[in-house]
Formats: C-alpha cells, structure tokens, sequence
C-alpha cells in the first residue's frame, strides 16, 4: 500500500492502513496500548462528525451511513485487535487518530464505494481537535458508567454500617495512641462523609470536562470546517451518550492545554488518597489476631502466607493501597505532561489519555473490591469493651472538676498499675462513685447518651 510518503507493507488482515503500519514500525517502545474507552470515544466522535458533515452537505449520505456503520463496530469492541500502536507516539494523537480513520475507512468501504481515511472519515477534524475531545468524551463515560457509581455503592455501604454501629463505643485513636471514645459508626461517618464529597468534588470537574474542542481542527480557528460543526457534533453525542457536550468557548485553550485532565486527575487523586485512608484504618483496626488492635475481623479471602499455616491476611485493603499508589503517580504523569501544552498544541495527549483513563478503572473496580470489605468485616465487642475499660485518658472527662495535673496523676498511676481509671478515680478524689460513673461513661463522652452529657 502506498501513501503520501511511498510504499509500505501491510499484513494481509490488517484493517488498518499505512500511517498505521508506519506508526507500528516507529514505536516499538512498550507494550502500553491505548484504553479501549479511548478507541471507542474516537469512534464516537468519527459517528458524530460523519452525521454532521452530511447535515451540512459536505459528505454524501452512503459514505455518511458508511462511516457510521463502520463505527458502531468499533464501539462494539468488534475489532479491538486493529488498535495496537504504543502509547508513546506522535504527541498529538495523530497516529491512533489515523488508526482509527483508517479502520473506519477500509470497514465502509466496498466494491461500489471508496471511503477514504482522510478526505471523508476525518473531515472537518484534525488529530489536534480529535484526540482532546476524545479525552474528554471517555473520561466522561468511564465516571458515568463506572466510577461515580462504583462511589454510591461504597458510600451507601459505609452508611450503613455507620447507622449499625452508632452505639458501637470504642476507644479513638489520636496519633496512634489512645484518645477519647468515640463510636464505631462516628469512625466510619468520616469514611462516608470522605467517599461523598470526593463524588461531588468529580461531579463538578465534569463542568469542564464535559466541554470539547471539537471544530477547533489544526489549531483553534476551525479552518476546513464550518463554524457551527463543534456545536453540532457536541449535541449529537449528547443524543448518542445521554450526557450533554458543548463545544469549549475557547478552541485555543481547548487544544493547547490539558487543564481540565489535569484537575480531573488531581480529584482523582484525593480520592486515592481517601482510599488510603481507610484502607489502613481497616488494617489497623483488624491487625492481630492477638497482638494487634483486634477490633474487627476482615473476611479471610485467601492464605496469607505460604510458609506460616492459618496466617490471614487484609488482602483487599493492600490491594487499594497499591491503586491508590498507582494514581498517585498517575497525577504525577498528568501534571508534567500538561506542561507541554506548546503555542497551539500539547504534546503529551496520548500518555495524559492512557494514565487518566487507567486511574478511572482501577478507582472504580478498587471501590467495588473495598465495597465488599466494608460490608463482611466482623466487630470484635468484646476487645472493642477491653481496650476501652483501661483507656487512661477517659480522666479527660474530670479536667474541669479536678484539673489538668491532678488527672494526669491519676491516668497515669492506672496506667502503671494497670487499673481501671473509674477505680483508680475512686480512690484517688472525693467523688462519689456514682458521680464518677456519669462523669466517665464512654456513651456520654461519645456524644451517644446526650441527656448525660450537661
């Protein structure tokens, strides 16, 4: 097959075409593949131009209906083998654009009909216009359809298992020492609370993500195309997706820079980093079985070790761990490729879709795995009771009777003596003990028994 530069060989089965083969000849860096969100939301975008252009009267409609079918076998999945160009490529996009074109093409074509690549499948659009779009499209149909409601799931699992404990009394944990009490469903309160608003924070970022530079073509000023064709390719991807799309008011922008990716990975990130966070609170809390906190007991899974027998590990919360790692660096990635946003054109479209996209995915299958977690732990009363009956600092509740030192000298003498604080109370003030209960009740100090708390 020949193209503008001459000769190339082709496989036989290949529906792809030159610029194709040739990007697969030049990058032979990783064996990282473009997601195939992203290959769908390029075919989305393909269907969405096609159907403009014949609105328009620039395309005929049998390459029109052509390029359509061909398509919506792509977005299918149908052909996910013909995408294998590494993701370290042209930085535009171009070659996974042409990718895309050209499978588009060779599929509408027939003996009667001849689709080209670049005069039809790609009219009214450049790679520079195509591939932020198509960032932006996938991005928006991976939270939609996976993520945010991967988010619900483990926020309603949480809440539920906040409003089973909201009399669950245990002692609180400041710095990793012993603090006041505080109940097992206030504790987990503050994972929902983290999971809801890291929702919110994304629903908000898809404002601007939600917003496409399509129309915009070589470098912003749309030429080849006409001056509405954004608009109407953005509307009929809301027909096509249920999602609206609006065409980006400043195509510039829209083309040399990759802000809205960046913020959205940026979110991304905090809800890593909330992941983190109660990943290891469970792994603490469930660490033991008889040296450890014990408070709770993760479901056994798998064994944990392959030398020492009946050793269970908190497998699930690990492997959060170890996504929420992966986003984190993830961000990283993002954040200094766009800084390559070069005059007209960032130049680190394809890394910044393959990251962005990757930390979508394993957010929302890590939110399902810890779903799961969140919803089988067992609590351990009894060592939740135990912990709390010796908790010293539960004399915080007699600083404004006693005062500060004279406490400490009491939490401290029940600590080395290893006594209950109520006792040790007892003997050390003129406080009758039935006062002294009331003063040091867990419930009260919890904020579960208010009518004990004036």
């Amino acid at each position: 097959m020949t193209d503008s530069m001459g000769k190339v060989e082709i496989p036989a089965n290949a529906l792809y075409q030159a610029q194709t083969q040739r990007a697969l000849d030049n990058f032979r860096i990783s064996s990282l593949r473009l997601p195939a969100s992203m290959v769908r939301a390029i075919a989305l975008l393909k269907q969405a131009c096609a159907a403009t252009n014949v609105e328009l009267e620039k395309l005929d409609a049998a390459r029109g209906e052509a390029i359509d079918r061909a398509a919506a076998e792509i977005i299918s999945g149908k052909h996910d083998g013909q995408f294998a160009i590494d993701v370290f490529q042209t930085g535009s996009g171009t070659s996974s654009n042409m990718n895309v074109n050209e499978v588009i093409a060779t599929l509408a074509s027939d003996k009667g009909l001849s689709v080209d690549a670049n005069d039809h499948v790609n009219m009214g659009q450049s790679s520079n216009d195509v591939f932020p779009s198509a960032i932006h499209l996938a991005a928006c149909l991976d939270l939609h359809q996976n993520l945010l409601p991967a988010m619900h799931r483990l926020e309603l699992a949480l809440l539920a298992r906040m409003h089973q404990h909201q009399e669950t009394i245990k002692t609180g944990r400041t710095h990793l020492m012993d603090a006041m009490p505080i109940t097992l469903g206030q504790e987990i309160s503050a994972w929902a609370a983290q999971v809801k608003n890291d929702r919110y924070r994304l629903q908000t970022a898809l404002t601007r993500v939600q917003q496409l530079a399509i129309g915009g073509t070589a470098v912003g000023t749309g030429v080849n195309t006409s001056a509405d064709f954004g608009a109407r390719v953005c509307a009929k991807l809301q027909t096509a997706t249920g999602i609206r799309f609006v065409q980006m008011e400043n195509l510039f922008e829209g083309l040399s820079t990759q802000n809205t990716a960046l913020e959205l990975s940026g979110q991304l990130r905090v809800f890593a980093t909330s992941l983190i966070k109660i990943s290891n609170d469970l792994r603490w809390m469930n660490s033991g079985p008889l040296t450890g906190l014990g408070e709770i007991r993760l479901q056994a899974l798998q064994p944990g070790s392959s030398i020492m027998p009946a050793k269970v590990n908190p497998v699930i919360p690990e492997a959060v761990l170890m996504v929420a790692a992966q986003v984190t660096g993830n961000d990283s990635c993002i954040a200094q490729a766009a800084q390559s946003g070069n005059f007209q054109l960032n130049v680190m479209l394809p890394v910044i879709a393959y990251n962005l996209l990757q930390s979508i995915e394993i957010l929302a299958n890590a939110s399902l795995h810890l779903t799961g977690a969140i919803e089988t732990f067992i609590v351990n009363n009894a060592s939740l009771a135990q912990n709390l009956a010796r908790n010293p600092i539960l004399v915080t509740a007699l600083n404004p009777i006693i005062g500060y030192r004279r406490a400490a000298e009491i939490a401290k003498r029940a600590l080395a003596e290893n006594r209950p604080i109520l006792e040790m109370a007892v003997e050390m003030t003129d406080i009758d003990e039935s006062t002294l209960k009331d003063l040091l009740d867990p419930g009260r100090l919890a904020k579960i028994h208010p009518e004990k708390s004036g």
